[in-house]
């Protein structure tokens, strides 16, 4: 793809750096004092309990991973966790929301609310604006998620880097989708038909999870599952002289497995984007330049992420980037 048009993205003054969870990481499900779950509900990653010891509905629930209860595994994961809670309310907010996120697109950045309670009625989408290592940080006291709502990741976000601080309590409503890791001071309430992609974490109090008796409806909790991906970037010819075509090939290869992903790639030069194309069916992006002046570019490819469909299941690999230094030179 030739780029006719440079486009600037949005500037990084609200790049942040990630969140460490430490040894709270293989969690998806943890509480203080007890974990509370009735009828069909399926955990996919490890529950914990600390320093309380009280788990109660599994079975029925399914928890696919270890259970920790009130052991040192458990009291790691706590000092852990709350480090992580300490560390997102030190941070200095880039912007004040209203209470309402539903039908909202927000970039990366640390939000608090203006009322004190965060709602998402609708979908909330957070666009990573081409960085895939962009953190999104929500703070309110409490968290509300209606019926049925939703939260996107459009343009390289990962639910690894989404967080929400709350100060009191949070209740993820009936049959919604939410993301991003959850951290309560008192107690969370999760309703029967939710999924939930990322972690619930109640520190005082309880996490509540309401399944149902219809056995075909599960009420899911679970780890993200992003397989990670390598993204490498080769130019040809280099070095060019001004005006010469340059052709950039941009491969995305999975950490782990043989499935080829498949998603968006952006070439980039520091904040300008040179083309946006999309991987092929062997993984590989090309790009044509011939607009770039005499000197030396640091080129960047960075690959959105993206669904790759395999039995109809899909799998979402997670974005990464390579950059290449690319030399122009004058014609003798």
């Amino acid at each position: 793809m030739a780029a006719s048009t440079l486009v600037a993205l949005s500037p990084a003054a609200n790049a942040q750096e990630p969140v460490d969870l430490g040894a709270a990481r293989p969690f998806a499900v943890f509480a203080g004092a007890s974990v509370d779950n009735t009828h069909n509900t399926r955990v996919t990653g490890d529950l914990g309990v600390s320093p309380g010891s009280l788990v109660t509905g599994f079975p029925p629930g399914v928890v696919d991973g270890d259970r920790h209860v009130g052991d040192a595994t458990a009291a790691n994961a706590r000092i852990a966790a709350v480090n992580a809670y300490n560390d997102i309310v030190s941070r200095v907010p880039t912007g004040s929301l209203p209470q309402q996120l539903g039908g909202t697109t927000r970039g990366p950045g640390v939000y608090d609310s203006q009322t004190g309670a965060f709602a998402i009625d609708g979908s909330l989408t957070l666009d990573a604006q081409g960085d895939p290592d962009a953190v999104f940080i929500f703070r309110a006291e409490t968290l509300n998620t209606a019926r049925v709502s939703n939260i996107s990741l459009i343009r390289g976000a990962k639910t690894e880097n989404v967080f929400w601080q709350i100060g009191h309590s949070a209740r993820l409503g009936v049959y919604s989708t939410f993301r991003g890791t959850l951290l309560v001071d008192d107690w969370a309430a999760v309703d029967f038909g939710a999924n939930v992609i990322g972690r619930v974490f109640a520190f005082v109090h309880s996490v509540t999870i309401t399944g149902t008796e219809n056995t075909s409806v599960f009420t899911r909790i679970g780890l993200p599952d992003e397989p990670p991906t390598i993204t490498t970037l080769t130019s040809q010819p280099n070095p060019s002289v001004v005006g010469q075509p340059v052709t950039f090939t941009a491969t995305v290869q999975p950490v782990t497995g043989t499935l080829v992903p498949q998603g968006e790639v952006l070439l980039k030069r520091r904040s300008v984007v040179l083309g946006a194309t999309f991987l092929d069916a062997s993984g590989h992006a090309t790009f044509v330049v011939s607009n770039l002046a005499r000197g030396q570019h640091r080129i960047v490819a960075v690959y959105l992420g993206g669904d790759t469909f395999q039995n109809e299941d899909p799998v979402h690999h997670a974005g990464s980037k390579s950059e290449t230094v690319f030399q122009i030179v004058l014609t003798a």
